[in-house]
């Protein structure tokens, strides 16, 4: 059962943002403007499908009363399959949109990527997610930011940590974090062997202002270095590099690719709350995690969540048994279809867990 009472209030909710849309004072008001823009289009996919699902349902009962028509039966019979299979299918997408949305949807995110087993190639896979991501987000109009990187001998990355910014950043890439594996022939291999290595990604949420993520300057350790990064001779020349230090769990970052020594603490004060965000988060979540193994995208940095294959030119996904063929077109930053597929698995449970309530 659908709760129309509530579905109807939502849709006048979107036709009284329509109106006051129109309205010259609000038009001039950017502050009111944005906000009425951004709440019609959290309501607007919901809505339409409700007042589809409206007619539809009209429809049927129309075709239903024709059936008792001769000259109407036929017609009536032929077309009120199709109207009620569309309309079981309005009421379960209805049931998904409106699930609980998780208030960190809509936010950007801090994106961590480190080198894991499997030394060189290792590296050289984690610079591949990174690529991958990069350039998925510019298929989504996002900006990637570089905060921090740390470069191997032999090409790649042993980490690099970037902002990703734009439309819904967080709700796509919430279920990438995990071991990632990569199984295939290194360049340096003679023999032709294949190789498994792995790299680790960690989402974080950006951390708005109103989160209470409190810092005490007691429990910081600062300290001040000369960049390494690329930038020509002046980035070496200059302490503009911050490394902080929380002393209490003992995370550290860090950050080098800003300009200056105040912007680059900014930014390393921006990835620590992140970081001391979800630690608070999956402390509190601990005590669940039987229930957490169900769902996707647990956020348990130990759990090999997917498997690049290149032998067999295969991605597998373990968590919802998911495999995609073309390894290096998904590599490339083609992911819509195992992003899609990770997100409707994600509103599965969530919908089936409503109902076992």
């Amino acid at each position: 059962m659908l709760p129309t009472d509530k579905l109807d209030a939502l849709s006048a909710r979107l036709s009284e943002i329509d109106e006051q849309l129109c309205r010259p004072d609000v038009a001039g008001d950017a502050s009111r403007y944005t906000r009425l823009m951004r709440e019609r289009a959290e309501l607007d996919e919901l809505v339409a499908a409700y007042r589809r699902y409206r007619v539809v349902g009209d429809e049927i009962e129309g075709h239903r009363a024709a059936l008792v028509d001769p000259e109407l039966r036929e017609l009536a019979e032929e077309e009120l399959p199709a109207l009620e299979t569309e309309r079981e299918h309005l009421t379960e997408r209805l049931n998904l949109l409106l699930l609980p949305k998780d208030p960190k949807d809509e936010r950007d995110v801090l994106l961590e990527i480190r080198s894991g087993a499997g030394g060189e190639e290792a590296a050289l896979f984690a610079a591949d997610l990174f690529r991958m991501y990069g350039r998925y987000a510019e298929t989504r109009g996002w900006k990637v930011e570089l905060l921090s990187v740390s470069e191997a001998a032999a090409g790649g990355f042993k980490e690099v940590i970037a902002a990703i910014s734009g439309d819904h950043v967080y709700s796509v890439l919430r279920f990438e974090g995990g071991v990632h594996r990569v199984q295939r022939v290194p360049a340096t291999e003679s023999q032709g062997r294949i190789h498994t290595s792995t790299a680790t990604v960690a989402v974080m949420a950006e951390v708005d202002d109103i989160d209470d993520v409190r810092i005490d300057d007691k429990d910081l350790e600062i300290t001040k270095t000369a960049a390494g990064g690329p930038g020509g001779q002046g980035v070496n020349t200059t302490m503009s590099a911050v490394r902080i230090k929380h002393l209490p769990t003992g995370i550290i970052v860090r950050s080098e690719e800003q300009r200056s020594q105040h912007q680059n603490k900014a930014r390393a004060m921006q990835i620590l709350r992140a970081k001391l965000l979800e630690a608070e988060q999956e402390a509190a979540a601990s005590a669940e995690a039987a229930e957490r193994r169900n769902m996707v995208g647990t956020g348990d940095r130990a759990e090999k969540i997917r498997t690049y294959n290149f032998p067999q030119s295969r991605v597998t996904d373990h968590r919802i048994q998911l495999t995609l063929h073309g390894v290096e077109r998904i590599l490339g930053g083609d992911c819509d279809e195992l992003f899609t597929a990770l997100r409707s698995y994600h509103q599965a449970e969530l919908l089936r867990r409503q109902r076992e309530r």
